[in-house]
């Protein structure tokens, strides 16, 4: 009898996921159809819920003189502390104006709060699409929903295939990338240079060529304390800028505390990503964060998550062999891009860490 309940209640709930899938609506919709309790597969495990221990003041590193020398050495060291010990640093004067921030930031809130029939031919699960709407990407996986909404542009290269986008957002995304790819070459050569290498040798591993950019909008929810906007997890790329609203909604586990990191209007927050802990051997850390749901809002942000080439990903990455010594053997096996990602999209965002996976046994 148990054993039949259980099965109907897999039964029932994949029907409640089809039956939201279908709709194309996204949780956006819940909302604005006046929902009052939320489905129950947006409830999540009681041990899973937030709980902040304290508010987190991250590194803050501005951008500023890094043609000088003397600046420029304070910077990677500076950056290179932040990715050993925290994972995530603060950017100023990073070359990105503020009115294409803004501007980046307000379509995304007007592509989510249009009509559903405006939205609904961007909606798709579908991997292989370059424009994706979607909510919960993981959700036939994990089977437990997410308290927002997204829209996905991947932009091979660098380069924006303008007419591909959602009308509301061709120009604000275009220009936004357009700074992001002059940004991304800073980075890279300042993210070698912490490592104790030639300033183009992260370049030369072409580990920063696409830029996947996720537009995300949190609705309020009327039961926060019942879900998550974003699940417990790492990200599997190579590195992410994120940009937020003035809303927040951030956490970052560090030292094993769930740690509340206010957004800061002009800065960008950068964070390592678990592929590049696996090239850099662990001295950059890939570290766990999330976002909680909460009765403001909506809240927006934008995710730029940098991999290889759509055409390279099949190339092995293993730990650069010059920070390898005997004190120091590789840890990882060389390991492609695909195989990676395939791994994580197979277990969705269950919290558990996904480099373990991947080490030498």
């Amino acid at each position: 009898m148990e054993l039949k309940n259980a099965e109907a209640s897999d039964h029932d709930i994949l029907n409640e996921l089809k039956l939201f899938d279908d709709s194309k609506a996204g949780v956006r919709g819940l909302v604005a159809s006046g929902v009052s309790k939320i489905p129950r597969f947006f409830i999540h495990p009681a041990d899973k819920l937030p709980k902040a221990d304290a508010q987190l003041d991250l590194p803050v590193i501005s951008l500023e003189g890094f043609q000088h020398a003397s600046r420029r050495a304070e910077i990677v060291a500076g950056i290179g502390e932040a990715c050993e010990k925290w994972g995530f640093f603060r950017i100023t004067e990073h070359g990105v104006p503020e009115a294409v921030t803004d501007a980046v930031l307000e379509v995304t809130r007007q592509f989510h709060e249009q009509a559903k029939e405006l939205k609904a031919e961007f909606y798709t699960r579908d991997l292989k699409r370059r424009v994706k709407y979607y909510s919960t990407l993981d959700l036939f996986v994990t089977k437990i929903g997410q308290w927002r909404d997204t829209v996905t542009c991947d932009f091979d290269d660098g380069v924006v295939d303008r007419e591909g986008l959602p009308s509301v957002m061709r120009e604000a995304i275009e220009e936004y990338v357009e700074c992001l790819n002059k940004l991304k070459k800073l980075l890279s050569e300042l993210l070698s240079e912490a490592l104790g290498l030639n300033s183009d040798h992260l370049a030369s591993l072409r580990c920063f060529e696409t830029q996947k950019l996720s537009c995300h909008y949190y609705p309020p929810c009327p039961e926060p304390k019942l879900t998550l906007g974003t699940s417990k997890h790492s990200d599997p790329n190579f590195l992410t800028v994120l940009l937020q609203d003035s809303i927040g909604a951030l956490q970052i586990l560090h030292e094993n505390k769930w740690m509340d990191v206010p957004p800061k209007k002009g800065s960008l927050l950068v964070n390592v990503g678990d592929l590049l802990q696996l090239i850099t051997n662990d001295k950059f850390k890939s570290v766990r964060h999330r976002v909680v749901a909460n009765y403001e809002g909506p809240r927006v942000s934008v995710a730029s998550f940098f991999y290889p080439r759509n055409n390279e990903l099949t190339e092995p990455y293993g730990p650069i062999k010059q920070l390898l010594s005997t004190d120091n053997p590789p840890k990882y096996r060389e390991i492609s891009t695909l195989e990676f990602i395939t791994y994580y999209m197979s277990r969705g965002l269950d919290g558990a860490a996904i480099l373990p996976h991947f080490e030498h046994q």
